[in-house]
């Protein structure tokens, strides 16, 4: 069988975060919803995604395909629903496909797609569908992701020089390395993933995930439910958040209830705001509606697209939005939306050069010891030739 993860209307609904990604590809919990599916399937997966993003992840058709909606978080429940599909069945939910199975490859977009049976379900299952539904569940996440990856193991040891508290809820990968910090998984399980650091003086608590190969610096302090993907370096103080992967928030100021993208950096001293006032619900910039909608809300902070900056004692707003390659800096607070490959800050914006933009991203990958390839550079020039002319993107 052939596995196909499709983006739906909810693509849209969670810009900026997938400007550079199909849904799948975003990070909730531990894993990516596509890594979750691929635990599930036990095989690997392509995606059915716009065209212009189709180059970097490539659809691959089988004669016997089952397409599954990549917003939707998987259950041992719903696989098992799934994998009883015959051909031409379709597997709904209360507004919205689920997955369906086909038995032909020569497809391109879910329309038109001949399917002849539809099954509803009752199972219980989470549809990502809102850029801060990602903190908002990131907790129950992380806990299903924990059981999974470590059942039937055995943590590495935990040094001696660590201050630990509920141990039996705590998972340490081969080469991680932490000393002279204090865990406290009472409240939520803490996974640290392969060669990640925990440096002296952290003060971490659960919900927690470090990504492989990510760093937390000296004296950070971190609530659950926090996630901090693969390749990333984080201190200071941070709360409720999700990084992907790829970005550092490397130096002091507070970071909550937020959402970081890939290959984004907070300079030194920025914080977020993710608390009104007034204590009012949160309103946030919606791509797909191009106005402010409520998130129903008391805390949101900042959702930050994909390559956007920021330089030193930069303050962002309550329920700020960020788009890509935005570089932002000077003093005061900043606009509460600011659109993708823009320069500036609280003084003004102007547009950031598409060349000098890729030149970076070449940079910062080399840093990684990554090729920036043609194929990035473009993804880099569809998305600018999308965002760049207008005020809303």
């Amino acid at each position: 069988m052939n596995y196909i993860l499709f983006d739906d209307n909810s693509r849209n609904t969670l810009l900026p975060l997938t400007f550079m990604r199909p849904v799948a590809d975003i990070r909730i919990g531990i894993l990516t919803i596509r890594e979750k599916w691929e635990h599930h399937l036990n095989t690997k997966t392509s995606t059915l995604t716009e065209v212009y993003l189709s180059e970097k992840y490539p659809i691959v058709r089988g004669e016997e395909n089952i397409l599954i909606n990549g917003s939707i978080n998987p259950s041992p429940e719903l696989v098992e629903k799934i994998l009883d599909l015959k051909p031409k069945e379709i597997l709904v939910g209360e507004d919205y496909i689920i997955a369906m199975r086909l038995s032909d490859d020569k497809f391109d977009m879910l329309e038109g797609i001949d399917a002849t049976k539809e099954i509803n379900t009752d199972i219980n299952h989470f549809k990502l569908n809102h850029p801060w539904e990602i903190f908002q569940f990131n907790g129950e996440s992380i806990i299903m992701d924990f059981v999974r990856l470590t059942k039937n193991r055995t943590s590495e040891p935990i040094s001696p020089t660590n201050n630990i508290l509920g141990q039996e809820n705590i998972f340490i990968e081969k080469g991680a390395k932490i000393e002279f910090a204090t865990l406290n998984a009472t409240a939520g399980p803490i996974y640290i993933g392969k060669n990640a650091e925990i440096m002296e003086n952290a003060v971490i608590r659960g919900p927690f995930a470090l990504c492989e190969n990510s760093t937390v610096k000296i004296g950070a302090k971190i609530y659950g439910p926090t996630t901090i993907g693969p390749w990333s370096k984080v201190a200071g103080e941070i709360s409720n958040s999700v990084i992907f992967g790829y970005s550092n928030k490397a130096h002091d100021g507070f970071m909550g209830n937020s959402v970081i993208a890939e290959w984004c950096n907070l300079g030194s001293d920025t914080n977020t705001s993710n608390l009104k006032n007034t204590y009012e619900k949160v309103r946030i910039w919606s791509y797909s509606q191009k106005s402010f909608i409520d998130t129903g809300l008391t805390f949101c902070g900042l959702i930050m697209g994909d390559h956007s900056k920021c330089g030193i004692n930069t303050m962002f707003n309550t329920g700020s939005v960020v788009g890509i390659n935005s570089s932002i800096f000077g003093s005061g607070y900043q606009r509460n939306f600011i659109s993708s490959f823009k320069w500036g800050g609280p003084s003004g914006f102007t547009k950031y050069d598409l060349e000098k933009a890729i030149k970076v991203a070449r940079i910062v990958y080399e840093r990684r010891g990554l090729d920036f390839d043609e194929v990035n550079e473009n993804l880099f020039r569809s998305v600018f030739d999308t965002t760049a002319g207008t005020i809303n993107y």
